[in-house]
C-alpha cells in the first residue's frame, strides 16, 4: 500500500470526485450538499454509493476509497493524539460550494452532533472532526466488502469513535465486539496473511479495548497470549537493592524483568512489521534509520530530585534473597541472567503488552496502594531500557506519572511529567494561528508560546509514521482529554483555581460544574449548567458569565434552548443531581431519545435513596435495556429485587452481573441468597390438569400406545438444586472475598443443608472464620452444630482405636504379640478434622462444655484415654464455674444451668469408670492407669456438687439422679 498523506490522496480523480472537488462522474453531479439537507456524511456516502454502483467500478476503485478512509483517519490522529500538527488546512476536503468561515464552522457543529451516540456526546472543539467523519463514514461504507484489511479498519474507526464519547455507547461497544469476533475467526485462526496484522498484535489491540469497556480479567489473558506467541518473558519478582540515599541495608525491591526474543530470531520479522506498519497504521514509509534514531529522538522523562528518594532502584550485584513473587526455581531461563539494573531495550510491541498489563490492573483498583507498588515495575522496566518508539516512550511517561500521583514523594514528579505531556501534545498538535483557523479551533488549541520544557527541534523528534505505528494498541489519550486529565490531577491536589482555567479554556462546562459541587459550591455549579440548558431572562456579557466571584442574581433561567447543546443529556443529569430533581432526568431521557442509560440510572439511585423501589426497579431495567453491559446496573437491580423479595428476579439480575464481572464477590453472595429463597423446581406432576408419574407410566405400559404417542416423563424434582448453585456461589466468593466473615458463615449454613454435605469444604471455612474472628471471639466464632457434625461424620466413616496410640501423626497399633507398631499417617478428610478440632477449636474454648465434650469424643475415637478424660474434666469445671445453679430455684436460668450441672457431673462420673482400664498414651511407667484412683475422684465430684446443691435443689430429680449414683459407687 502507498503511504500517502491526505492531501496527496485528495489529487487523485477518484478522491475529488467523492470529495466533491470533480463532477465528471455520471450521475454524481446531482448530488450535492443541497440535496442532502447540508448533511455532509450523508453527501460524501451518496458519492460513493454512485461510483460503486457506476459500471466502470474496480476492485481499484474500492482500494482507492479505502486509502482515502486510512488517510484521513491516520491525519486526524496525527493532529489530535500524537502530532506533528498538519501543515495543511483540514477544511480541503470540503466541496467547493462550501466557503470559508460561518459555513465551514456550521458544518462542523454538525459533524459534532452527528457522532453522538446513545446520548453520548463528543467533546463540543474536536478539532479538525471532518477528518475523523470522513474515515468514519468511508471505512464503514457497505460497498468496501468484507476482507480482513477493511474489518480490522472498521474496528479501529469504531474504537476510536467510543473513545471520543464521554461514555461508553453500548451500541459502539456492539459493533466493536462483533466486528472482534470476525477478527478472531480469521487472525487467531491464521487464514490471513499476517502482514496485515499479526496475531500477537491483535491480541494486543483487544486488550486495549477490553481495558477500556471494564472487562480487565480478560484483557489479561489476551496480553499474556500475546506474549506467549512472540516468545516475550517477563516477571514480577524480587531483588535486593536500595530504594533510598540513606539506606544501608538492602531489601528486597519489585521489579520486572523482562527481556524480548532474541534480535537474531527476529531479523525478518522486524522488517515484515516495518512493512505492514504502512497498511493501515501509518500515512508514509517507516525508514530503516527509525529505530536506530529513535533512541535521540524521545521526549523528556523528568529526574525525581528528591531529598530522600533515589531516582531508581540501586540493585545490588549478587544475592541469594528468595524472591518475593515468582521464586527463581520458576523463572524462564532468559530471565535468571538479567541484571535488574540493567536490562537490555525492549521490542516496541513488548514495551506496549508491559504498559497494557500495568493500565490493566490499575484500572481495577487505582487507589490500593498494593496495586500501585505491583504496578510501578512495569512502567519503569519501559523507562528503564528505553523504547525504540515516540509514542510508546511517551505512553509509558504517563503511565508513570498517573501511578506516581498517589505517592508522597512522587507526587510532585508525576504532575509535572504530566504537565510536560501535555506541553508536548498540545505543542505538536496546535497548528500556527492565521487568519484561517476558526474560532472554535483556537479556543481548543489555545495555549500560551511557552512551555514546560524546550520543545524539541525538529531532527530530534519523531517521524509521524513511528508515532503512529502502535496507536491502536496503545490508545493513547486525545489531546484535550489529556489536558483533562491534568485538571482533575489539580483539583485532587487542591487546585481548584489552576484545574477551572484548564477546563474553562476548554470550554468543559460540565466538569467545570463539578469542580465546584465537589468544594461546596453547588449554587454556583447549578448556575453553570443552567446557563448551557436554558436562556436567561436578561442579557449580560459573557466576560460576566465567566467570573468566578459572579454570584449576583442573573434572572432566572427557565426558558429551555434551541436548540440544545449536543451533550444536554448529561448536563441535564448534572443538574438532577445538583438539585435532586426527577424531572431533569426524565428530561435527560427524552432528549436523548430515550438512548441515554445513566438518565435511568440517576434516577433509579434517587428512588432507591427515598424508598420508592418500584420505580427504583423499573428505572434501571429501562437503563439495561439500553445498555445491558452495565455491571453497577445490574447489581443495583438485583438490590433492589432482594428487598422487593422478588427472589426469581434478583436471581436474573445478579446472574448478568457476574458474567460480566466474574471478580464480584458481593454479586456472587447476592446471588446465592436470591438462589436459596428460591423455591425447588416444579415438577409436572404437581401443575393442574396433568396426570401424576404412576399415570404415565402405567399409560406407557399400554402396547396399544404407539412409541410415538407416548407421554415422556418428566426428571424428578431436585430439592437441592438451588442449595447447591448457591453454595457454589458462595465458594467463588468466599475466594474472591477471603477476608469477608459474613460470607464464610454463609458458606458453612448452606454446605450443611446439602445432602451429603462437603465435608471438607465446611472444615475450610470454619477453618477461616478461626482465623478472622478467633482472636476477636473466640470460641463463639465456631459453629458447634456443624462441628459435631463432621466430627460424627468421622467416627462413622473410620474404625476406632480402641488400643493405645501416640497423639503424633503415626498411629500405634497392637500386635498378637503384644508389641507396638506404626500404622500409616492419618491423611486425607480425617487428618482435617483432627487438625480444627485439636489445634484450632481446643486452644479456644474457654467456657463451652459442648466443644469440651466435642473433643472427648473425637479423643475417645481416636484411642486417646488420657486427653479423653482431660476433655471431661474440663467440660466439668467450665459447668460449675457458670453462676447461679447453686442458689435455688429461682429463675428458670438458674434451672437451666443446674440441669446441666447434674448432667456434666454425671458424664464426668461415667468417663471414670469407662476409662479405668485404660492406660496413658505416653508414660514412663509401664502400663500406668488413666485413672487408679478413679473411685476417690468420682464420689469426690458427686460430694462436692451435692454439697453445693443440697440447700437450693434437695429432692430435685437431678438431684436424686446424683445421690443414686454416689450410692453406686459406694457399693463397688
Amino acid at each position: 500500500m502507498n503511504n500517502l498523506e491526505l492531501q496527496d490522496v485528495t489529487k487523485s480523480s477518484l478522491s475529488r470526485a467523492i470529495l466533491g472537488h470533480d463532477h465528471t462522474v455520471p450521475r454524481i453531479d446531482a448530488i450535492s450538499l443541497k440535496s442532502c439537507s447540508g448533511d455532509w456524511t450523508q453527501y460524501i456516502s451518496q458519492r460513493v454509493d454512485v461510483i460503486s454502483e457506476d459500471p466502470s467500478c474496480s476492485p481499484q476503485t474500492s482500494r482507492e476509497v479505502f486509502l482515502l478512509g486510512i488517510s484521513a483517519f491516520n491525519a486526524f490522529l496525527q493532529a489530535n493524539v500524537t502530532g506533528p500538527s498538519l501543515s495543511w488546512d483540514s477544511a480541503i476536503i470540503f466541496p467547493k460550494e462550501v466557503e470559508k468561515g460561518t459555513a465551514v464552522e456550521k458544518i462542523r457543529k454538525q459533524l459534532i452532533s452527528s457522532l453522538s451516540v446513545d446520548g453520548e456526546t463528543i467533546y463540543q472543539l474536536t478539532p479538525h472532526v471532518e477528518l475523523f467523519c470522513l474515515a468514519q463514514c468511508l471505512l464503514n461504507d457497505r460497498s468496501l466488502g468484507g476482507n480482513t484489511e477493511q474489518i480490522l479498519a472498521r474496528l479501529r474507526v469504531n474504537f476510536w469513535h467510543q473513545r471520543l464519547l464521554s461514555e461508553v455507547s453500548p451500541t459502539l461497544q456492539q459493533n466493536v465486539y462483533n466486528d472482534l469476533l470476525l477478527l478472531e475467526q480469521r487472525i487467531l485462526a491464521e487464514k490471513v496473511d499476517s502482514e496485515i496484522i499479526s496475531p500477537a498484535e491483535f491480541l494486543v489491540e483487544r486488550a486495549t479495548i477490553h481495558i477500556h469497556h471494564g472487562f480487565d480479567a480478560k484483557a489479561r489473558d489476551d496480553l499474556n497470549a500475546a506474549a506467549r506467541k512472540r516468545l516475550f518473558h517477563f516477571a514480577l519478582t524480587g531483588r535486593l537493592g536500595k530504594r533510598t540515599k540513606y539506606q544501608e541495608k538492602e531489601l528486597s525491591q519489585l521489579v520486572v524483568l523482562a527481556k524480548s526474543e532474541d534480535q537474531q530470531q527476529k531479523s525478518s520479522d522486524q522488517s515484515r512489521d516495518i512493512q505492514q506498519s504502512g497498511d493501515v497504521c501509518t500515512d508514509r514509509e517507516v525508514p530503516k534509520s527509525t529505530a536506530r534514531n529513535s533512541a535521540a529522538s524521545k521526549p523528556q522523562a523528568l529526574d525525581l530530585n528528591d531529598d530522600t528518594l533515589l531516582e531508581s532502584i540501586a540493585f545490588a550485584k549478587d544475592t541469594n534473597l528468595p524472591r518475593v513473587i515468582q521464586a527463581d526455581d520458576d523463572l524462564p531461563e532468559s530471565l535468571l541472567s538479567l541484571d535488574p539494573g540493567n536490562q537490555p531495550q525492549l521490542e516496541p510491541l513488548d514495551a506496549v503488552i508491559l504498559l497494557a498489563i500495568a493500565s490493566s490492573i490499575t484500572n481495577t483498583s487505582p487507589t490500593d496502594g498494593l496495586t500501585r507498588e505491583g504496578t510501578l515495575p512495569y512502567a519503569e522496566r519501559v523507562l528503564s531500557g528505553g523504547s525504540s518508539n515516540w509514542q510508546v516512550y511517551t505512553q509509558a511517561l504517563l503511565v508513570r506519572s498517573r501511578i506516581e500521583g498517589y505517592k508522597i514523594r512522587t507526587i510532585e514528579r508525576g504532575l509535572l511529567q504530566l504537565q510536560a505531556l501535555v506541553d508536548q501534545v498540545i505543542a505538536e498538535t496546535t497548528p500556527s494561528v492565521d487568519s484561517s483557523s476558526s474560532a472554535a479551533e483556537q479556543a481548543s488549541n489555545g495555549v500560551s508560546s511557552t512551555t514546560f520544557l524546550p520543545q524539541p527541534k525538529k531532527p530530534e523528534s519523531a517521524l509521524v509514521s513511528e508515532r503512529l505505528r502502535y496507536i491502536h494498541a496503545l490508545a493513547s489519550p486525545l489531546r484535550w482529554k489529556l489536558e483533562a486529565e491534568l485538571a482533575d490531577r489539580w483539583v485532587s491536589l487542591g487546585g481548584l483555581r489552576t484545574a477551572l482555567e484548564i477546563y474553562e479554556r476548554l470550554q468543559m462546562w460540565a466538569e467545570v460544574a463539578l469542580c465546584w459541587a465537589a468544594n461546596d459550591r453547588e449554587d454556583k455549579a447549578r448556575k453553570i449548567i443552567r446557563r448551557q440548558l436554558y436562556n436567561p431572562v436578561i442579557t449580560i456579557s459573557r466576560e460576566k458569565l465567566l467570573e468566578d466571584n459572579d454570584d449576583t442574581d442573573v434572572g432566572d433561567y427557565s426558558i429551555e434552548r434551541d436548540p440544545l447543546p449536543p451533550d444536554a443529556p448529561r448536563l441535564f443529569c448534572i443538574l438532577g443531581d445538583i438539585e435532586k430533581s426527577t424531572a431533569a432526568y426524565e428530561r435527560a431521557w427524552t432528549v436523548s431519545n430515550y438512548r441515554y442509560a445513566r438518565a435511568q440510572r440517576s434516577l433509579g439511585k434517587h428512588y432507591m435513596a427515598t424508598g420508592h423501589l418500584d420505580k427504583a426497579g423499573e428505572a434501571y431495567a429501562k437503563s439495561l435495556k439500553v445498555n445491558p453491559q452495565n455491571h453497577s446496573t445490574w447489581f443495583a437491580l438485583g438490590c433492589v429485587r432482594l428487598q422487593l423479595e422478588d427472589w426469581a428476579g434478583a436471581v436474573d439480575a445478579f446472574g448478568p452481573a457476574v458474567q460480566i464481572d466474574g471478580d464480584d464477590a458481593e454479586s456472587w453472595s447476592n446471588l446465592a441468597v436470591a438462589l436459596l429463597k428460591l423455591p425447588p423446581d416444579v415438577s409436572a406432576s404437581n401443575l393442574k390438569g396433568t396426570t401424576n408419574d404412576r399415570d404415565v407410566e402405567r399409560a406407557n405400559d399400554d402396547p396399544a400406545i404407539d412409541e410415538d404417542e407416548k407421554v415422556p416423563q418428566m426428571p424428578p424434582v431436585d430439592p437441592q438444586r438451588h442449595i447447591r448453585e448457591a453454595f457454589v456461589a458462595l465458594k467463588r466468593a468466599s475466594t474472591l472475598k477471603r477476608d469477608s466473615f459474613r460470607i464464610w458463615q454463609n458458606l458453612l449454613s448452606v454446605g450443611v443443608q446439602l445432602a451429603p454435605p462437603p465435608y471438607t469444604d465446611l472444615i475450610v471455612a470454619q477453618t477461616r472464620l478461626i482465623d478472622l474472628l478467633g482472636k476477636t471471639e473466640g470460641e463463639s466464632c465456631v459453629d458447634v452444630e456443624i462441628v459435631e457434625a463432621i466430627v460424627l461424620h468421622l467416627i462413622a466413616i473410620t474404625p476406632s482405636t480402641p488400643t493405645e496410640s501416640t497423639e503424633d501423626d503415626e498411629d500405634q497399633a497392637e500386635t498378637a504379640d503384644g508389641k507396638k507398631k506404626l500404622t500409616s499417617k492419618r491423611m486425607g478428610l480425617e487428618r482435617m478434622i483432627i487438625d480444627l478440632v485439636q489445634k484450632r477449636i481446643t486452644p479456644l474454648i474457654t467456657s463451652s462444655r459442648r466443644l469440651w465434650l466435642l473433643t472427648a469424643k473425637l479423643s475417645q475415637h481416636l484411642g486417646h484415654p488420657t486427653a479423653t478424660l482431660s476433655a471431661y474434666e474440663k467440660a466439668w469445671r467450665v459447668t460449675l464455674n457458670k453462676p447461679g445453679w447453686d442458689t435455688g430455684a429461682g429463675t428458670e436460668s438458674a434451672k437451666s444451668t443446674w440441669s446441666e450441672v447434674s448432667e456434666a457431673t454425671i458424664d464426668l462420673v461415667d468417663a471414670y469408670e469407662s476409662l479405668r482400664e485404660r492406660t496413658r498414651e505416653s508414660s514412663m511407667a509401664a502400663r500406668e492407669l488413666v485413672a487408679k484412683n478413679w473411685k476417690f475422684k468420682a464420689r469426690s465430684a458427686l460430694r462436692s456438687v451435692m454439697s453445693r446443691a443440697k440447700e437450693g435443689w434437695e429432692g430435685d430429680a437431678g438431684y436424686e439422679t446424683l445421690n443414686e449414683r454416689l450410692q453406686e459407687l459406694k457399693s463397688i
